[in-house]
């Protein structure tokens, strides 16, 4: 048995959720999975985990799962992702992320969970007018998914300042990779993620992929992103969450990115290495809302956690990518379970 408390992990079936959920069994936490597998996958979550479908919005259910199973932390990453779906449908973004997070926060509250970690985003910055970006500039979305995030964000600060409950959000920039040993990865169809689809393509699943724009103010023309590994990702919340449990009075939010950037075409140039073939690329135009550059000041986390990223490496990043995308091309259970 462990002396550690028992943790929720909402969204433990998707990409992140099931590293964090690796993450904390791992480190020896009991873990409760809450998942409505809609776009998770029962095969991603941990056999030590107990594993709940159903759904998190649904208060009184919540409740009664962090009850029973006597949850003193919740780690959030239960939403919708897409930024283009959610220009095209943002209620479905304002329900998933914001007001099932609401749902959520409520359950904690009557349930007396004392610690809550939420997997926000860089989204909330916007087009930062600086880079890298600290996590005090200005917070001005330019859709809905980042809207969603950063109003769940406002929502913790004013629940923590009125309740018994201390939170952390951690704001991700680009997360890649997989699990170093392959017992998870991103797993989703139709995924947007540049390193996904760029071993995607490299493994002849597409045909080519997409630059998004040549002409921005960057060494190369090509937007620049701050990639950040799956499992050092993981790592930051498990020790977010000790930060939390060891001062009650203390809330966080800090970025979770390496603090450097590499280009759509330097991305490309590291997987055709690791693969030692040339991916297709096809320029197309820009996308709305891409900034030219998003990369993170990072020294907020690593001055406040004992964080040492493990993985960071963009080699290493794209091999754990693309040996997941091999091992996931042999499985026949890839579609979400009904």
């Amino acid at each position: 048995m462990s002396d550690k408390p028992t943790i929720l992990v909402t969204g433990g079936a998707g990409y992140i959720g099931s590293h964090a959920v690796l993450a904390l069994v791992d480190a020896g936490w009991p873990v409760v999975v809450v998942d409505n597998l809609t776009t998770g996958f029962r095969w991603a979550v941990h056999e030590q985990a107990a594993f709940i479908e159903g759904d998190i919005g649904n208060v009184a259910f919540m409740e009664r799962v962090l009850s029973e199973h006597r949850v003193k932390g919740i780690m959030h990453f239960a939403g919708s992702i897409v930024v283009p779906e959610s220009v095209e449908n943002p209620l479905k973004y304002y329900r998933n992320n914001t007001a099932n997070s609401r749902a959520l926060i409520e359950a904690a509250v009557a349930a007396g969970v004392p610690h809550f970690i939420f997997s926000s985003t860089a989204a909330t910055y916007g087009v930062p007018e600086e880079s890298p970006v600290r996590e005090d500039s200005p917070k001005s979305p330019i859709n809905p998914y980042g809207m969603s995030k950063l109003m769940t964000e406002l929502m913790l600060a004013d629940v923590a300042a009125a309740h018994p409950i201390n939170y952390c959000a951690l704001r991700y920039f680009n997360v890649a990779g997989a699990d170093p040993q392959g017992r998870s990865g991103q797993s989703t169809a139709g995924a947007t993620h540049l390193i996904k689809v760029a071993v995607e393509a490299a493994l002849g699943k597409r045909g080519h992929v997409g630059v998004f724009g040549t002409d921005y103010d960057t060494p190369d023309g090509t937007g620049v992103r701050d990639y950040i590994h799956v499992s050092d990702l993981a790592a930051a919340h498990v020790l977010a969450l000790e930060a939390l449990i060891a001062d009650p009075d203390e809330n966080l939010t800090m970025n979770c990115g390496y603090g450097r950037g590499f280009s759509v075409l330097e991305v490309l140039d590291a997987v055709d290495r690791v693969t030692n073939m040339m991916i297709e690329r096809r320029i197309e135009g820009r996308r709305a809302g891409d900034p030219p550059a998003l990369i993170s000041d990072n020294r907020k986390i690593l001055a406040t956690l004992p964080w040492k990223p493990a993985h960071a490496d963009l080699g290493e990043i794209v091999t754990h990518a693309l040996a997941w995308e091999r091992k996931l091309s042999e499985r026949t259970d890839r579609r979400p379970e009904e």
